[in-house]
């Protein structure tokens, strides 16, 4: 079955992406014996095809095993370098083909999933008032420095430059101009494999700050007008650019990197302070860019397009304030009044960055008054497509982005804001931890001076517990008087308990004049954050999955009976054992009443780049996410959801207690987080330097002061990938007489969207699982009975989501995805094997320091090329 398989998705490869796959191999091959001779490339081929064979069962794992173990260790590095770049390149090749498939199929017709399809169904249906939905739509996606992408920024940029290369050659080039692209291909390639793929420093916060900065810099500044004008497109059809707009901005981008000080000593004050300040010059200069460009297009003359009335008074007022400047612009543009003010509205952007207190904006609003005055005056004369094309994009660029680029959010744990007040109280001297909180706050109000409340007033307030820990926020910021900023203080509910609590603790925060005052302000708007992590680690991922959806159901009928427009923000990771998987399903699967229009979530480490480091597949990923919130915020979607929760949640219930029992009789199994420990490479992981944060919470070694994002790493690097799945096996066991009565399962996977996703999220953990593999590194535990329990579990879980998806083998009815895991898993192998050895070296004892050091070197490159090759860390 597997050499049909493979053999099958092999052939069944688009000759397009095959061809990308081939050439970028060859090269990395030439680019081998150029650097090591022909014995480096003949050992790669000889792993390589060692492990396809072994897939095939015409080799066994022992017999990779072996020729692994033959290496010296310094080529041994090199064949995991090898394996680990190939993976870089085969993810460009893929990306790169997963663009040509968008472009290909934007045809003109509506395709599945976009909002064109939507709005089309939406009217069809007469399912929800349109307008009402678009008008009450918000995505606010929040970027968090959360340590989970595993690559160098170094590596990032040189593949990035290999990206467009690519980008080149598929242009259709002529043969000189061909033979120059291959040229710099090699030449990039040959850079890469000479780069080194881990860091040798740690990364500060503010290096996550500028790292984040390319994706704002390179697509979101860029897509962001392009996606309203989809949706405009998708509601006036032909006439967008031609009129006023009906979409309007709904996109709101949030960051945690600089903010989120929890359990992260190295964000500071100072921090925050300089992450809003970065933020601010990139986005400034990326207005003054656009704004400039805009200006000096619109050409439009007075003789053709007269100025109106008001837009000649802004001419005057500003030729009265900078006769200089403004007579410059005229001598450069003469008789063209509408582009003078764009032009001297791009100057007083730059004098707003320079902070030329004599030239600068007070603020967005200033600039967007400007811009409206430019329109109004273009629609006035009759130029419409010119008031609402280009013009129109700037504007919607500054509603967006503001100033400040994103909203920049404070998290800390709600412990220590007890401490402080303890502190405050007693009146002695107070601790360097207090000190900094009441710096933060300071900070806030400093950053809201110079950029506006909205570009930081977010505060989380992580292990909520109760209506104390978001008072004593508000407590401690009114400590500071004429100083304290304007405070949204938002609950963190995390671990299993503190969910089941949480409506009660959002009674309490109703009772806090601060919150009272502020739900005064901003029309009754509440936020909450849910835990994905920290509940998935305590309870199992099935557990958590059916924790969280009563949670949200429960605030969302909490909302209703107090009129709160809330808002759930979703705390999830990139991978599946952290609430990850696709956006746009996991909206669909939420709650009914939960969504409301209105979705939040973190986007996560190497998430960030996979959905927002180019510009067609951020465009597609916001289109499907924006579907689905429009979607799932109407009547028929809920109706449906709601009517499924009712019948099948018994059997929920049941899976749900059965699942639990599995995961927390294995995490508390004696000296289970010393097992862990020894069976994967969780302590060297922090080695990789991936982030500023350390693992743990506090200098403890247990599990629950362990991270969610190393937990879930740690597993994945095994090939267990055990949060996925664990327990999930003896939840379906424990409903179906071990799989012999399957029936209200299958009804229940058809019809709720809940537990569907939770199988396939299931089935795509295991997908990207290998039992073979896993074995080994579980062996090295010394404990025969832990890995008996998790491997039996493993089985029970892989024969019963097959059976209750009907599915013969795992992700049957996701070919794309189907095939790229088959096509990568041998490859995957080889990586594993290669830090097995390191491993097994390692946990048995090393004295000699140079082989020591060259076993942790190849430890971590295999870790690195895992991660390459799963496209996940944590």
């Amino acid at each position: 079955m597997a050499t049909k398989t493979r053999e099958t998705f092999r052939q069944d490869l688009p000759e397009p992406l095959r061809r990308d796959v081939r050439l970028l191999g060859a090269m990395l091959g030439d680019g081998l014996v150029e650097y090591g001779g022909q014995g480096l490339l003949d050992d790669v081929e000889r792993l390589r095809h060692a492990v396809i064979a072994a897939r095939r069962g015409e080799t066994t794992g022992a017999e990779v095993a072996a020729i692994v173990d033959g290496y010296p260790l310094e080529r041994a590095e090199q064949v995991a370098r090898a394996f680990t770049v190939y993976f870089h390149l085969t993810n460009l090749a893929e990306e790169h083909h997963r663009i040509r498939t968008l472009r290909e199929r934007d045809t003109g017709d509506t395709v599945p999933g976009s909002v064109a399809a939507t709005v089309r169904h939406i009217r069809e249906s007469g399912d929800g008032d349109l307008a009402d939905l678009v008008e009450n739509l918000e995505f606010r996606p929040v970027f968090t420095a959360h340590p989970t992408e595993a690559r160098r920024r170094a590596v990032v940029t040189g593949i990035q430059r290999i990206s467009d290369l690519m980008t080149r050659l598929g242009g259709d080039p002529g043969a000189s101009e061909r033979a120059e692209i291959e040229r710099s291909l090699r030449e990039e390639i040959d850079l890469l494999w000479r780069t080194a793929l881990r860091r040798t420093t740690k990364l500060d916060p503010l290096d996550e700050v500028r790292t984040a900065m390319a994706a704002f810099d390179e697509t979101l500044f860029r897509v962001v007008p392009h996606i309203y004008r989809a949706l405009d497109r998708a509601l006036v059809g032909d006439g967008t650019g031609a009129r006023p707009p009906e979409a309007r901005p709904y996109l709101r981008f949030g960051s945690w990197i600089g903010g989120d000080r929890d359990g992260n000593p190295y964000v500071t004050a100072q921090v925050t302070r300089d992450a809003v300040v970065i933020q601010a010059d990139h986005i400034l200069r990326a207005l003054e860019n656009a704004c400039g460009r805009v200006g000096r297009e619109l050409t439009v003359h007075e003789t053709t397009t007269p100025a109106s009335a008001e837009l000649r008074d802004v001419l005057a007022a500003a030729r009265t304030a900078h006769p200089r400047l403004l007579a410059e612009i005229a001598k450069r543009s003469p008789g063209e009044p509408h582009r003078q003010v764009l032009l001297h509205a791009a100057a007083r952007i730059a004098a707003t960055r320079e902070r030329d207190a004599d030239l600068a904006y007070g603020s967005p609003d200033e600039l967007l008054a400007d811009l409206r005055t430019v329109q109004e005056s273009l629609a006035g004369a009759g130029a419409a497509r010119q008031a609402y094309g280009r013009v129109q994009q700037l504007v919607w660029q500054v509603e967006t982005f503001g100033f400040h680029l994103a909203e920049l959010e404070i998290r800390q744990h709600s412990e220590l804001h007890e401490t402080a007040l303890r502190e405050l109280a007693a009146g002695g001297p107070r601790s360097e931890m207090t000190e900094e909180i009441l710096e933060t706050l300071r900070v806030i109000a400093w950053i809201q001076g110079r950029f506006g409340v909205r570009a930081c007033h977010r505060y989380i307030v992580s292990f909520t517990r109760s209506a104390e820990d978001v008072a004593n926020v508000h407590e401690l910021a009114a400590s500071l008087g004429e100083q304290a900023p304007v405070l949204d203080v938002i609950p963190l509910f995390e671990t299993g308990e503190d969910l089941e609590r949480a409506p009660s603790v959002l009674d309490g925060m109703l009772e806090i004049p601060a919150v009272r005052r502020r739900l005064a302000d901003t029309g009754r708007r509440l936020e909450v954050m849910l835990g994905y992590s920290d509940s998935a680690k305590q309870l199992g991922p099935a557990s958590a999955t059916l924790r969280l959806y009563d949670t949200q159901e429960a605030l969302a009928a909490w909302a209703a009976r107090h009129d709160i427009r809330l808002t759930l923000f979703h705390g999830r990771g990139g991978s599946l054992g952290r609430g990850g998987g696709p956006a746009n399903r996991a909206i669909l699967a939420q709650a009914p009443g939960s969504v409301a229009g209105r979705f939040k979530v973190t986007e996560q480490g190497e998430v960030i780049f996979a959905r927002y480091g180019r510009r067609e597949i951020a465009g597609r990923h916001v289109e499907q996410v924006t579907s689905a919130v429009l979607l799932a915020s109407t009547g028929a979607v809920q109706d449906r959801a709601r009517d499924a929760a009712a019948r099948y949640r018994p059997l929920a219930d049941k899976i749900s207690e059965a699942a639990r029992a599995a995961f927390r009789a294995l995490v508390e199994t004696e000296d289970f987080a010393a097992w862990f420990s020894q069976v994967s490479p969780l302590e060297e992981i922090s080695e990789l330097r991936i982030g500023s944060r350390p693992a743990r919470r506090k200098a403890a070694r247990g599990l629950e002061d362990l991270r969610a994002i190393p937990w879930v790493f740690a597993w994945t690097q095994t090939r267990v990938n055990l949060p996925g799945w664990y327990g999930l096996g003896s939840g379906l066991a424990a409903v179906s007489a071990d799989g012999r009565d399957l029936a209200e399962l299958r009804e229940a996977y058809e019809s709720w969207p809940l537990f569907n996703t939770l199988l396939d999220n299931a089935e795509m953990s295991l997908a990207k699982s290998d039992r073979a593999i896993a074995e080994r590194y579980l062996a090295l535990g010394g404990r025969p009975e832990l890995t008996e329990t998790v491997l039996a579990e493993y089985d029970r879980t892989h024969r019963l989501v097959l059976a209750v998806t009907g599915h013969e083998r795992l992700l049957e009815n996701r070919r794309v995805l189907s095939r790229a895991v088959e096509l990568r898993n041998p490859y995957v192998d080889a990586l594993s094997h290669l830090q097995l050895r390191a491993l097994r070296a390692l946990r048995a004892g090393v004295t000699d320091e140079e082989e020591r050091a060259h076993l942790e070197t190849l430890l971590l490159l295999s870790v690195n090329g895992v991660a390459a090759g799963l496209q996940n860390t944590g």
